[in-house]
């Protein structure tokens, strides 16, 4: 039976299955933690049972399941809208080519690279702002380019130093709310309203300020601190993960490391 050779299997079908593997896992990210997840594994079972009926040749199970699949892209259109948009943002705010960043990360291309961002000055401000319980957060930009967030802010044009960050986010300031978008030493915006993360395995005690640090860092490669007003506690956020640390000294080290 011609259907039951998997033998034949050259290298164009193992890129093509690593490919959708990977497709599936970002897929898998995006959605984890929030409701859209169970839809999407879902989905996948549906699917699956969908090809595995096609393959035995049951054809009025097949017929069943083939009109849900056709008829279900439009559903999942509507139920997926949020993620899809997501999705399309991130993709769509990516930059690879701009300012040779990609080949920063290259490591095999790297000689001896220095990060532009004073990461000493944001340290000692966060650490400043803990200690008066002052809330802050902070994203530093990293190869995504953030300029579609930059509008729902103020634009500015700022060297990065330790008074500017501390007088931006002292309480009484105009520019205090919402978060501080950083490249390459310079406040690029300011009041900027981030995306929320839904995942809900973020404890409660953490409000909407580390929220949207978890989520700026689930859709882009940027890294956050997050300074809270509660407790003048210090977090550091990557890849949507709180990245744990002992010492302002660790903090600083991690920040050198992801931003080199």
């Amino acid at each position: 039976m011609e259907k039951f050779k998997f033998w034949d299997f050259g290298i164009i079908d193992f890129i093509d299955v690593f490919l959708v593997a990977i497709l599936l896992y970002y897929i898998y990210k995006l959605v984890k933690g929030t409701v859209a997840v169970n839809i999407f594994i879902g989905i996948i079972i549906i699917y699956l049972v969908w090809r595995v009926t096609e393959f035995l040749d049951m054809f009025m199970l097949h017929r069943i399941f083939d009109g849900f699949i056709k008829v279900g892209i439009i559903a999942l259109i509507v139920v997926f809208q949020p993620e899809i948009r997501k999705f399309l943002l991130m993709v769509g705010s990516t930059n690879l080519s701009g300012s040779g960043k990609f080949f920063k990360k290259m490591k095999f291309l790297k000689t001896e690279t220095e990060t532009e961002t004073d990461i000493n000055a944001i340290v000692n401000a966060c650490e400043k702002m803990g200690q008066s319980k002052t809330g802050a957060l902070i994203v530093l930009e990293r190869n995504n380019n953030l300029d579609f967030l930059t509008s729902t802010g103020d634009e500015m044009n700022i060297k990065v130093t330790q008074p500017i960050i501390e007088s931006i986010f002292f309480k009484n300031s105009p520019l205090h709310d919402g978060a501080v978008i950083i490249e390459n030493n310079v406040v690029k915006a300011t009041r900027v309203i981030l995306p929320v993360s839904n995942d809900q395995n973020i404890p409660q005690r953490f409000g909407l300020r580390h929220r949207a640090a978890v989520g700026i860092t689930e859709k882009t490669d940027a890294v956050a601190i997050a300074v809270s007003e509660e407790t003048g506690q210090i977090s550091y956020f990557k890849n949507g993960e709180f990245v744990m640390f002992e010492t302002i000294q660790e903090l600083t080290s991690l920040l050198y490391k992801d931003l080199t």
